[in-house]
């Protein structure tokens, strides 16, 4: 009885001492690097803040990702959540693989959209699965013809 009592005290002390041993690692090797970060330069025209439906709505955007961009993704949707108008998701291209990058797309408004207030998201995602959202108020107004006279040209070429 002796015997299997001293096997079990000795399991038990080899049991506690090989998980110390193994607890008590370097887990610096873990350490994630930053989140991404964006910064919205234009929402609209001159950063109106505003778009047309059957227009583009011109959108900037300075992004920063340690741990590389993964993907980028769009929504936009009314105030409230309710009726989406614009989904997109980039995780191709030109944003894809790199550490910075300056996002400058032109993206479609259905004709059929609502005027109104919506809600910009502006999310980056990196290869660690980290992820950053920026948001942005956006009103979709009637086409008036006046952004015609301020239209803007930019050189868009590819990379």
């Amino acid at each position: 009885m002796k015997k299997i009592f001293n096997m079990s005290l000795m399991m038990a002390l080899i049991t506690v001492l090989s998980f110390g041993f193994t607890s008590c690692g370097n887990d610096d090797d873990d350490v994630l690097p930053a989140k991404p970060s964006i910064t919205l330069t234009e929402v609209g025209h001159d950063n109106g803040k505003h778009a047309h439906p059957g227009h583009d709505l011109h959108l900037e955007a300075d992004l920063l990702a340690e741990g590389l961009i993964q993907r980028i993704d769009i929504e936009i949707h009314q105030e409230g959540g309710a009726n989406k108008i614009v989904e997109l998701s980039y995780t191709t291209g030109k944003y894809i693989g790199v550490r910075n990058a300056e996002f400058h797309e032109h993206i479609d408004i259905p004709v059929d959209a609502p005027l109104g207030e919506y809600h910009l998201q502006f999310t980056v995602t990196d290869n660690m699965g980290q992820q950053t959202t920026v948001e942005s108020h956006l009103e979709l107004v009637e086409d008036d013809g006046d952004d015609d006279e301020h239209e803007h040209h930019h050189d868009h070429d590819e990379e």
